[in-house]
């Protein structure tokens, strides 16, 4: 390139990429290939600072168009990856193979605990830059520019210089179907994973696999198998991705708050046997637990595990004359048990945060009808209780988002 790269990323690091582009006669010692992949690097470090910020810090670190960038995980959750599979991989010897390995976020970060790591990724392109990045910091990676099952293909069953047990093969497939629609079904994902699995078994004990956030887990686990741990992992109660581990079945329900880890584990057993006891009446505090153990469908363990009453049976929102500081999730103080009359017990004066579940109405179908402001003054909680649709007026207590 006839410029470099990190001091051109520097000059314009906050220019507006859109009017950068429109003064390409300012830099005449460009070619256009090249003033386009520096456009490119500006813009993949603007959009993903917040998702990938040890990127962002380094200038020499290189960017693929937006697509791959805004489809690849994020840091929060490939470290999160590299912390579960550290405790049977971190070790000598160690091989990691990512058989779909895209941007190489994963990669990148699980490598960390590993001896060896193969980068598998047929996009020319994303090779290239995959390539360049690695040699930074993380030269033990082997970027390969194939398929993964022509990949797994060339590797030997027998004396592998990679032993099983000490191996992890990792694959996060595409959720487009060939017209370009997505898909949300393990069976029509692209590598199919079902058909390769006998041969990820021959080549590795440890398998993980990436699925969507709107994967069916128990459809997925039944034609998977019972023998797999399910983390569903969540950043700012926002589900982000469901991994499948091998393990025992334990479920792992995760949300990831800035340098903070919540974490519920359970069994699909626990949540069998748990008592689901449904609220008489409203009491001092309402718990809801984060998204990610809604998504693993801890209804019944949930208010077992912390002694909570569920105002409903498809209400996932609990009570307790009891304050669990612990609770991993929302947690209000009730002002009011019942608000039955919403013109004269609601201040007009007032900012509301709505908040509906299992309710007739909408959050803005709630504010158009009685005409409230929008705000974190209150919060007014619409649910249905014991089969009846209630109004129930409270404050947060914690803070965070949970």
């Amino acid at each position: 390139m006839n410029t470099d790269i990190a001091i051109f990323i520097g000059e314009h690091l906050h220019d507006d990429v859109q009017q950068l582009a429109l003064q390409r006669n300012r830099f005449p010692q460009l070619s256009d290939t090249d003033f386009r992949f520096l456009l490119q690097q500006i813009e993949g470090r603007q959009r993903t600072k917040e998702k990938l910020p040890s990127f962002a810090l380094n200038l020499d670190w290189w960017y693929p168009v937006r697509l791959s960038c805004e489809q690849c995980s994020s840091e929060a959750t490939a470290r999160y990856k590299a912390e579960i599979i550290k405790p049977f991989i971190g070790q000598a010897y160690a091989t990691l193979i990512d058989l779909t390995a895209g941007y190489g976020v994963d990669t990148f970060f699980m490598s960390e605990h590993t001896q060896r790591a193969h980068y598998v990724e047929r996009n020319a392109e994303l090779c290239a830059i995959a390539q360049h990045n690695f040699a930074l910091s993380r030269p033990h990676i082997q970027v390969h520019n194939t398929t993964a099952e022509e990949f797994l293909s060339s590797l030997p069953i027998s004396n592998s210089p990679y032993p099983i047990s000490n191996t992890l093969i990792y694959l996060d497939p595409a959720r487009r179907s060939q017209s370009g629609g997505k898909v949300f079904r393990i069976e029509d994902c692209e590598p199919n994973v079902i058909e390769l699995l006998p041969t990820l078994r021959q080549h590795a004990s440890h398998i993980m696999i990436k699925f969507s956030p709107m994967l069916d887990i128990t459809a997925a686990l039944r034609v998977l198998g019972k023998d797999w741990d399910t983390h569903i992992v969540a950043v700012n109660n926002e589900v982000k991705e469901v991994l499948f581990l091998t393990g025992t079945g334990v479920m792992h329900a995760v949300n990831i708050r800035g340098m903070r880890t919540d974490r519920f584990l359970f069994s699909p057993e626990d949540e069998k046997q748990a008592q689901l006891t449904i609220a008489t009446d409203i009491q001092q505090y309402i718990y809801e637990p984060n998204a990610a153990i809604i998504k693993a469908g801890a209804f019944r363990w949930i208010g077992e595990r912390y002694e909570l009453q569920k105002l409903d049976t498809n209400t996932h929102l609990y009570t307790s004359d009891t304050f669990m500081s612990d609770f991993p999730g929302r947690i209000w103080e009730v002002v009011e048990a019942e608000v039955k009359d919403p013109k004269k017990q609601l201040d007009s004066r007032a900012k509301y945060s709505i908040i509906s579940r299992n309710y007739p109405l909408s959050p803005e179908e709630i504010r158009k009808k009685y005409k409230l402001k929008n705000g974190d003054d209150r919060y007014l909680l619409a649910a249905r209780h014991q089969g009846k649709p209630r109004l129930i007026l409270a404050h947060r207590l914690t803070a965070e988002t949970r």
